[in-house]
């Protein structure tokens, strides 16, 4: 006799343990497909939106009075229950496939077969859809906090860089004099865009796939207005045999991860240039640095590295998961098993690279001497020319004249700057004494006072902006 609130249901431990499905078949699955078969491993940090996912489903069925208000409380009884057995004692021993199945299994031991009633119009095709959706969103929403933090931290360090000037680069190779400030800055205004396309992401995720059941929609009055609500998404699936099958949103976030991998990556590329002794224009602190088990004088910026290296396995996420969909038939396939994975890594990845980056941005310094040691007067050459385009010489002359000017500087081995008035007046006879002028980083920036441009003024702006843009997102938020 079975025992109608404890014991586990003998109609779905017998024909086929672990398995939701084992009455239509004759023999037993294969060791090999067992295997091949089991998402386990995968899908058990999912065991907190199922039960989320679960209980609403039951609210649903009540309502839709397939529970009666009786057996509705016992079942959100019982999955309390198997939640606060899995947070206690987790489930290392299950032999189930997945962690619908290993959930199931515990309900029925919690409540006996009244639990076998809950996947009454519910599939797992809608079932896991609906939980990998709500680990989604709230993964968006702790990235989307993660790369705030960062940017705050380029934030912070763009202010104390703002009176530093730094050699601005092209091909690697000085281009023009800026500001410190402005390079901080330059990666925040990448990061904040990252943060859009995370936003989109989670938008795209906040869509309620329950109630397609398996391919089909469900036969029951389930109120999937109410189902939104209840869970936080922001819409309804509009059509079943879409909505089982969709991953869109997967990908938009695993792009979103994939460029913050690409920016992360960038940034780190400038640390590891600009902390080396070559440049010498940052110090990493040593709470995000390494040594050398040999050599003892070496500080290594890992920090850097790490991230640099870990934007490797966000791209490649990306590619696995657009490879598995391209090719799929309309409906559920159980490729899409494998979708987990590559979202599961990404946002583990970045819950721990984007922290470790912005506290080795957030104890770095810039090295004042160095940067301006690094400003060679070359620099100044495109200013150079500027100053005969003041005097109403064409740029396309005064870049021939100035292209002259730096040739034989080089072939003398002096600086730019060091010419002659001579020497420039043989080349153009519009040179007067004040070309000294040009030679200065604070008038080279000061002149650039365009709308993101270099000036004082401009990076000032530019900081103003990031603030309010901090402020937006965290009001958005709230």
């Amino acid at each position: 006799m079975i025992d109608e609130t404890k014991g586990a249901d003998p109609q779905m431990s017998s024909e086929a343990p672990g398995s939701l499905w084992g009455a239509r078949f004759e023999s037993a699955m294969a060791p090999e497909m067992v295997e091949l078969n089991q998402s386990l491993p995968v899908d058990s940090c999912l065991w907190r939106e199922d039960i989320r996912g679960s209980e609403a489903w039951a609210q649903a069925l009540g309502r839709a009075g397939v529970l009666t208000q009786s057996e509705l409380a016992s079942v959100i009884n019982g999955l309390q229950g198997v939640a606060l057995r899995i947070e206690t004692e987790g489930f290392d021993q299950a032999q189930e496939e997945d962690i619908h199945s290993v959930v199931e299994r515990m309900l029925l031991e919690e409540v006996g077969s009244l639990g076998g009633k809950l996947h009454t119009g519910r599939s797992r095709n809608d079932q896991s859809a609906t939980g990998v959706r709500l680990f989604g969103m709230s993964a968006c929403d702790q990235v989307r906090d993660h790369l705030l933090g960062l940017c705050r931290a380029l934030h912070e360090l763009a202010r104390r860089g703002l009176h530093l000037p730094m050699p601005g680069y092209t091909h690697l190779q000085q281009a023009q004099p800026i500001r410190a400030a402005q390079w901080a800055l330059s990666h925040v205004f990448a990061f904040l865009r990252d943060i859009e396309r995370i936003e989109v992401a989670r938008s795209a995720a906040a869509v309620l796939p329950l109630g397609s059941g398996a391919i089909a929609g469900c036969p029951f009055p389930i109120d999937r207005k109410a189902l939104k609500d209840e869970l936080g998404f922001e819409r309804i699936s509009s059509n079943s045999v879409d909505a089982v099958a969709d991953r869109d949103w997967i990908c938009d976030l695993l792009y979103a991860g994939a460029m913050i991998g690409v920016h992360m990556s960038r940034l780190s590329e400038d640390l590891v240039l600009f902390s080396s002794s070559g440049f010498g224009f940052v110090r990493l602190s040593d709470e995000f640095s390494t040594g050398s088990s040999l050599m003892p004088q070496k500080r290594n910026p890992d920090v850097a590295e790490l991230a640099r290296g870990k934007s490797g396995r966000l791209h490649g996420n990306l590619v696995t998961l657009l490879t598995l969909l391209k090719g799929l038939p309309t409906g559920y396939n159980r490729d899409l098993q494998e979708d987990k994975e590559a979202l599961f890594d990404t946002c583990t990845t970045l819950d721990i690279t984007v922290p470790a980056l912005a506290g080795g941005i957030r104890t770095a310094e810039f090295v004042p001497e160095n940067l301006e040691g690094a400003i060679d007067t070359q620099l100044f050459a495109t200013d150079l020319a500027d100053y005969l385009v003041r005097k109403g010489v064409p740029f396309r002359e005064t870049h021939g004249v100035v292209g002259r000017l730096v040739r034989l500087a080089e072939g003398e081995g002096i600086p730019l700057s060091d010419l002659s008035i001579h020497a420039m007046q043989n080349e153009h006879e519009a040179f007067d004494d004040d070309v000294v002028e040009v030679f200065d980083w604070e008038r080279s920036t000061e002149v650039r006072d365009t709308i993101g441009g270099t000036s004082l003024r401009a990076v000032q702006e530019q900081l103003e902006e990031v603030s309010s843009q901090f402020s937006a997102i965290e009001a958005s938020t709230e």
